[in-house]
């Protein structure tokens, strides 16, 4: 059932939240958080993603993205289903200890979809389209301080899976579009 939260502007920036199903911890692991990464770089690479600010928690990750050819839901439709298929595998693999249990949960998610064993990631992509710089800056914050206000760093910037540290001028893990805003990061 839809929310009424698609990507309706084919060109603009679009903030997105995307959950695993049952809001199952997966990116607790490094393993998972790597290949939405080097996912992200690919879709960058090949497919015209252009990422502005990201931020991977332990169930979900929030983009501010754009597609320069218009297709941003065909390139995230692309990224779901490949991670999906890399989470599958690792799962699989002697080094999980909470194979069967993933299985089990994404088995059932997955059992109501057509020619899918599992489903990994909700339909919805919470898309909200950035309509001006306030809002742009907003989210970007948002996404930046999502770590902090977990509790589990104290500043941004010291969350190495997130941008923050690309507008701090740090080491970083993504390359992302900087975008110039009106409070900058400083250490």
């Amino acid at each position: 059932m839809s929310t009424g939260y698609k990507i309706q502007e084919k060109e603009g920036i679009q903030f997105l939240t995307l959950q695993i199903t049952a809001w199952v911890d997966l990116f607790s692991r490094k393993e998972y958080r790597d290949i939405v990464l080097e996912s992200l770089k690919f879709c960058v690479q090949k497919k015209g993603l252009e990422v502005f600010a990201y931020v991977i928690m332990s169930n979900h990750i929030h983009l501010l993205a754009r597609s320069s050819t218009g297709d941003l839901s065909g390139t995230i439709r692309d990224f779901k289903s490949f991670t999906g298929k890399k989470f599958l595998a690792v799962i699989e693999s002697e080094k999980e200890s909470r194979k069967e249990w993933l299985l089990t949960v994404f088995r059932y998610h997955g059992k109501y979809k057509k020619d899918q064993d599992h489903q990994f990631w909700t339909h919805e992509n919470h898309a909200e389209y950035i309509f001006s710089q306030k809002f742009l800056e907003q989210k970007i914050k948002y996404i930046h301080e999502n770590p902090v206000r977990s509790g589990i760093v104290e500043s941004a910037e010291d969350y190495l899976y997130s941008s923050a540290r690309n507008y701090a001028d740090r080491d970083h893990l993504f390359e992302v579009v900087i975008v110039d805003l009106l409070w900058k990061t400083v250490r």
